[in-house]
């Protein structure tokens, strides 16, 4: 068994089976297909992937709506595909993370049709009821405004004859997380799918399910001791086993979601205040957005963060000042079809950089040199692009572009019977964009992308050292560093689209040495630590100090 703290020094990847190769020509990707795929994740470096929902569903809100979490959804496979699965990416040193959707369930779950059929079953008290619709709260409004009537969250149901409470959409009713009943289910969830394997889980809508639900609680006693349960039970089975946590937070709160200074809750957090900050930066082309926002981020106890460029959902700017999400808006998600939610953008990394590469490389470079583990949506490796044609997030969630065989070489089905239509045409099309053209090119993207990813692994500073921000002389240039016992890692980023001449200072003192690890950069010691630096547009570099 690895160290427990294996994610300081990993690269993760997420994929929706669904979307990313179907072995058996029926339009739907498959666990089968993920194992023909083993060799490119192999090859690819990471260290584990997070799959997304992949139980038996109605698929009203792609898999988020689960109605039975102790299967696979017959499309996908069986739980020996499943297994084997595991199996395979094990062997190769993959581990695998999935979602536990615990915050509610689909309204065709066996515990709320019982719960709204049988006012005496045991499954009633599984969900949150009134009689009567409580007032509207701002502090627990749909988390889909615009797309929810009203933005309610309670929904009259005939049969049950009373209200039922929901966060997400009406056919997703959250359960009563207060219910010793309903985590001790939770709890057998996580010990199943650990004995089958997995590395640890992705706790979705984790903020949500630590607020109060009933109409009469304005707050719980013990927030966070539902998240530390579950983190005891994890680790009754798996020592090594993680949570990653969906915390989408003010950054005051979210150092609470580790624990204390031993542990004892979640081991990763999705980092969504970093993730607007850094696209910020993109956007204006300044270090300012990203300087505040790791200032402002607190130390994790003893965990860390998880960061990522984009993930399944929108990208979600809430976090940034009015001003400063307009900037963001107007430069990558201009026309009202690019957003959603009036918070967030419904593209792709690629596009909204122009499929520029060296901004493309600028920004994972950037993504890659954060504090934290690092993760990368399927496809951004290559610089896919979206489908604005399809609604709401699935606009991001097309299928993988394998080649330039019909279908992107996803799958042999008919066009007609995808899960999802392929992205055809244009710059993004998977006639331009593929791995395949992309493996025979050695400037390519995905080329780059496997060094990066190499690079990181072997830079160890990052996931454990401390962080420091690098003053320079230059408000369009982003420099930082981490001190280790041996060597100092430091990094530059011009995130302009203009060449820039920037002092520096690596920390090299007296007789140090200053070796370039990543990137081309021309530079010449200026004084004793410091070093002036000629950067072409967004061009970034990482040195080793000895």
């Amino acid at each position: 068994m690895d160290s427990p703290a294996w994610y300081r020094d990993a690269v993760v990847y997420g994929i929706d089976v669904e979307a990313f190769n179907d072995s058996d020509g029926d339009g739907v990707g498959d666990f089968q297909g993920l194992i023909e795929k083993i060799e490119y994740l192999d090859r690819l470096g990471v260290s584990a992937v997070w799959l997304l929902p992949f139980y038996p569903s109605p698929n009203r809100d792609n898999g988020y709506d689960v109605t039975d979490y102790y299967g696979v959804d017959p499309r996908l496979g069986t739980l020996g595909d499943f297994v084997e699965f595991v199996d395979a990416a094990a062997n190769r040193g993959i581990r695998v993370l999935i979602d536990l959707v615990a915050n509610h369930t689909s309204d065709q779950h066996p515990w709320f049709q019982s719960a709204r059929s049988d006012p005496t079953s045991k499954y009633r008290d599984y969900y949150v009821w009134a009689e009567e619709p409580p007032p509207p709260d701002p502090r627990r409004g749909s988390v889909f405004p615009g797309e929810v009537t009203d933005s309610r969250v309670w929904t009259y149901d005939h049969e049950a004859g009373a209200y039922y409470y929901h966060r997400f959409y009406p056919f997703q009713p959250d359960l009563n997380l207060t219910n010793p009943a309903v985590r001790d289910e939770i709890y057998k969830i996580l010990k199943f799918w650990l004995e089958l394997g997995v590395s640890g889980f992705r706790v979705d809508a984790a903020t949500l399910m630590i607020q109060p639900k009933h109409p009469e609680t304005d707050e719980l006693d013990d927030p966070h001791g539902l998240l530390r349960s579950l983190k005891r039970h994890v680790l009754e089975r798996r020592g090594d086993g993680v949570l990653l946590a969906e915390a989408d937070d003010e950054p005051h709160r979210l150092r609470s979601y580790f624990g204390d200074d031993d542990g004892g809750e979640m081991d990763l957090l999705m980092n969504f205040q970093l993730n607007a900050h850094l696209v910020a930066a993109l956007a204006t082309e300044r270090a300012d957005p990203l300087i505040d926002c790791l200032e402002r981020l607190p130390d994790p106890p003893h965990g860390t963060w998880t960061n990522f460029l984009r993930n399944y959902d929108e990208l979600n700017l809430g976090a940034l000042s009015e001003p400063l999400r307009e900037r963001v808006f107007e430069r990558f998600a201009p026309e009202s079809g690019m957003r959603i939610y009036g918070r967030g953008i419904r593209r792709r990394l690629a596009p909204m950089l122009g499929g520029d590469t060296d901004r493309l490389k600028l920004a994972f470079s950037l993504l890659f040199s954060m504090p934290g583990m690092p993760l990368v949506l399927y496809g951004d490796e290559i610089g896919m692009g979206e489908d604005l044609s399809l609604p709401g997030r699935r606009s991001v969630r097309t299928p993988m572009q394998w080649d330039e065989r019909p279908n992107a070489g996803f799958s042999t089905a008919r066009p007609d019977d995808l899960v999802t239509p392929v992205v055809r045409g244009g710059e993004f099309g998977y006639d331009r964009v593929n791995v395949a053209a992309q493996r025979a090119d050695p400037e390519s993207l995905l080329n780059w992308m496997e060094r990066l990813i190499a690079t990181r692994k072997e830079t160890r500073e990052i996931g454990n050292r401390p962080y420091e921000t690098v003053g320079t002389d230059d408000t369009g240039t982003f420099a930082h560093r981490f001190a280790g016992e041996e060597r100092t890692v430091a990094f530059v980023h011009n995130l302009t689209e203009a060449s820039r001449a920037v002092s520096v200072d690596l920390d090299a003192g007296p007789g140090g040495h200053v070796q370039p690890v990543l990137g081309s950069p021309t530079y010449r010691r200026e004084r004793e630590g410091t070093y002036e630096m000629d950067l072409d547009p967004y061009e970034y570099a990482w040195f080793e100090v000895h």
